[in-house]
């Protein structure tokens, strides 16, 4: 198959890690770089953390949303995980649903991390908590993660120099998945 053809044939997902729903401000972020990605042409969902029962995100029971959305993940290529910051850390809800997760379970995908915080105090909640969570699920984490803080927007909308951060993200994203793809195909793995 084509590297064009491949490309074409790219998923990615979102994870709105925020209990503040689609009004948040990291839930915003995810909204933009999600819309990017289809103009992109990637196929992209959104996984709405928030909206799962809290029995089946602990374990306790099964919920068909939540088992889509842990099947979308598994046949993404890219996933753009947004939360806020609490204390000093991602939230809780992304915590429990990656809990739910097997080993190795982001392993060969692309991970995007975008982080929404009160002030610049928590800038590095992303190499300091979310990258090494990324990680250890085996994802390979773009170098320019984006922190958002309230003076990145302006009546409530992402501001320019917020958006093009994040499209500098997507840019490294799409170009380690491309190269991810043009090596499979000089040199297939054996499986």
């Amino acid at each position: 198959m084509s590297l064009i053809a491949q490309l074409s044939s790219l998923r990615a997902v979102g994870l709105s890690a925020s209990p503040g729903g689609a009004s948040s401000r990291s839930r915003q972020l995810l909204d933009g770089a999600l819309a990017r990605l289809r103009e992109l042409g990637f196929a992209a969902t959104l996984a709405d953390l928030a909206s799962f029962p809290s029995d089946a995100l602990l374990g306790r029971s099964r919920d068909r949303a939540l088992d889509r959305a842990i099947a979308d993940l598994a046949e993404a290529h890219v996933v753009v995980v947004a939360t806020p910051v609490y204390r000093a850390s991602y939230s809780g809800l992304l915590k429990v649903f990656l809990d739910l997760l097997p080993e190795e379970a982001l392993a060969g995908k692309v991970a995007v991390p975008i982080a929404s915080g009160g002030g610049p105090a928590h800038l590095l909640a992303i190499d300091h908590g979310l990258r090494p969570l990324l990680t250890s699920l085996g994802a390979t984490v773009v170098a320019g993660g984006v922190y958002a803080t309230p003076a990145g927007f302006s009546d409530g909308v992402p501001g320019a120099a917020l958006l093009d951060r994040i499209d500098r993200a997507l840019t490294e994203a799409v170009t380690l998945t491309a190269a991810t793809f043009s090596r499979r195909e000089v040199l297939p793995l054996e499986r």
